[in-house]
């Protein structure tokens, strides 16, 4: 065989392609072209979400080949392949919804049994929609391979009368088609405009949020993220990225020596002074799971608590993902946080240098439109607060980027319901009041199954005018556009018994987003009484399948939501095999 730059002894791919005994093996490879000197290179996996589900996903495919060229310049062997994903706009509003967090898990799990079962050296995963970021992520670390993560890209706005529109207007606009004060005929312009082109929604809701999350971890090469899916500039960053792999290989540089405790705090960051979906705090103790790193919820909003809101993204603010990027992208925003002292600078990133080597690098200053200075922030704190309280235990978050200072404390009486669809039909009917919180209780990850987001019910009542008017909690989740005083991740879920099962109508509560609490006017006598009389978690329909499986094994919000035990009971690690 020929001798190829790197030493494959140490490689898993070594296991299918050196010694006499792999000449079964190599004859595969020979059956899709390649040569010699390519099956003594390292392999390395190439995993998209790429399908024909939404805008968000359908541009991979052709990414996928700009980061194969830099494999090949750096002397790597590609391996193509795709896993599933959800796209949850489409998914938004209906069952469909149940299978949207539960897929996180599907793609890490597949891309983990792919790298297995093939022995690919290193992974380079490019990922579009809200869950298949994380959920590529999470693989990274799980496998500890060399990695690089690249986003495929934000969709370009929508114009309609001289303004930028996104998928956001058109959720909402179905609040106002509802109320009376949107024709057909406009809802059907708005459809047609709202959406341009190939990418992910535009606004730092999810896709964005750990879009940028992906830069601050250390993951993604500095200003990938930010580019349009459209702009065909991608390509320099899908080829880049494969060349970094290369370079991860011969440094020997792997996912968790890049994701550690600090870099997840950095991550944490960049959620908060963006303004970003509280579905992160989700995703990032998911990942620092996958290394055995302790990181859940409330060590999340720590680091919210203390870190100013500065970048004006919807859906609280007015600019989307294009913007940013044009402004300076995850370089800047970092940048700023560097000169408040909120980054860890010795964090190493996929370029094999600090980040705060990298941050030398930028000139570019906040523009002060879209990036404000640090010293001069939107608001103090950030734009994601987290909750905890005797209504939940085990935590709660908030959004309340955008939302004034005095609409961050709200008592209200509670209008309970059992079911997102029973809250959604309540809404449609104008059955609540001004100054009610809605509760949507058995939603969570074990209850719904799935977790789903709210966002149909809360665009509904943001269209209906009622946004700033009522509360919504709930143990399930918020899309990242959802905007208006919406606590989702409630703990104890419903399902687990946890107080939100114990509520009644009229049970007054608290939501306290500049203390950081929250709860019902109850006390621990009564929650027990009631505990005693409850008659155990909502039957589901769900009794079999992915979601019956998925339900079974999924823990607690507080903790990532995971479904297996993680980096701290490994025995083995799939590099060193």
């Amino acid at each position: 065989m020929p001798q190829s730059k790197f030493d494959k002894s140490k490689l898993p791919s070594r296991h299918v392609t050196q010694g006499p005994s792999r000449a079964p093996h190599r004859s595969y490879y020979y059956a899709m072209g390649l040569t010699e000197e390519e099956i003594a290179q390292p392999f390395v996996g190439v995993a998209t979400c790429w399908n024909e589900a939404a805008p968000c996903n359908i541009a991979l495919s052709r990414q996928a080949q700009a980061v194969k060229q830099g494999v090949k310049h750096a002397n790597g062997t590609p391996r193509e392949f795709t896993t599933i994903t959800v796209t949850d706009g489409i998914a938004m509003g209906h069952e469909g919804m149940r299978s949207s967090l539960a897929s996180r898990e599907a793609i890490a799990d597949t891309v983990e049994l792919t790298m297995r079962g093939h022995c690919y050296d290193a992974l380079v995963g490019l990922a579009g929609c809200d869950k298949s970021l994380p959920g590529m992520m999470m693989a990274m670390v799980r496998l500890n391979v060399p990695s690089v993560f690249i986003y495929g890209g934000s969709i370009l706005p929508g114009r309609l009368d001289g303004k930028d529109v996104t998928v956001q207007d058109v959720f909402e606009a179905v609040g106002q088609h509802q109320a009376g004060n949107y024709s057909d005929e406009q809802l059907a312009i708005l459809e047609r405009v709202a959406c341009p082109s190939a990418g992910a929604c535009g606004g730092q809701f999810t896709a964005n949020t750990m879009a940028c999350v992906s830069e601050a971890i250390g993951l993604a090469l500095p200003n990938s993220a930010g580019a349009p899916a459209p702009y065909e500039s991608r390509d320099q960053y899908g080829v880049a990225s494969g060349e970094a792999v290369m370079m991860l290989i011969e440094k020997n540089i792997r996912a968790r020596d890049i994701v550690t405790r600090k870099s997840l705090e950095n991550a944490a960051r960049i959620v908060a002074c963006t303004g970003g979906s509280t579905n992160a705090g989700l995703h990032l103790p998911a990942i620092a799971h996958e290394a055995g790193i302790d990181f859940d919820l409330f060590d999340v909003c720590e680091i919210f608590k203390d870190t100013p809101y500065f970048v004006d993204l919807k859906p609280g603010g007015q600019y989307v993902a294009k913007d940013m990027y044009e402004a300076g992208g995850v370089p800047v925003v970092l940048n700023e946080l560097r000169k408040a002292g909120l980054i860890h600078e010795d964090c190493l990133t996929v370029t094999g240098r600090s980040i705060g080597e990298e941050l030398d690098i930028i000139t570019r200053e906040a523009d002060g439109r879209v990036i404000y200075p640090i010293e001069k922030p939107l608001s103090p704190t950030g734009g994601v607060v987290g909750l905890k309280g005797n209504l939940a235990p085990d935590g709660a978050i908030v959004k309340v980027a955008g939302m004034a200072q005095e609409q961050l404390i709200f008592t209200g009486p509670a209008r309970v319901f059992e079911s997102e669809e029973d809250a959604f039909a309540a809404v449609q009917e104008r059955a609540y009041q001004e100054g009610e919180v809605i509760v949507i209780r058995n939603e969570g990850p074990a209850g719904g199954p799935g977790m789903r987001e709210m966002l149909a019910t809360t665009a509904a009542l943001s269209g209906q005018g009622m946004g700033k008017k009522v509360a919504l909690i709930t143990d399930g989740r918020f899309s990242g556009a959802t905007r208006g005083f919406c606590v989702g991740h409630v703990g104890p879920e419903a399902a687990h018994g946890g107080p939100i099962a114990l509520l009644k109508d009229g049970d007054m509560i608290t939501i306290d987003a500049i203390n950081g609490q929250i709860s019902v006017d109850l006390s621990d006598a009564e929650l027990e009484a009631r505990r005693a009389d409850w008659q155990g978690a909502k039957p589901t329909i769900y009794a079999t399948g992915a979601l019956w499986k998925y339900a079974q094994q999924v823990g607690s919000a507080r903790y990532g939501a995971v479904t297996h035990p993680g980096g701290k009971e490994e025995k083995h690690v799939y590099m060193d095999i």
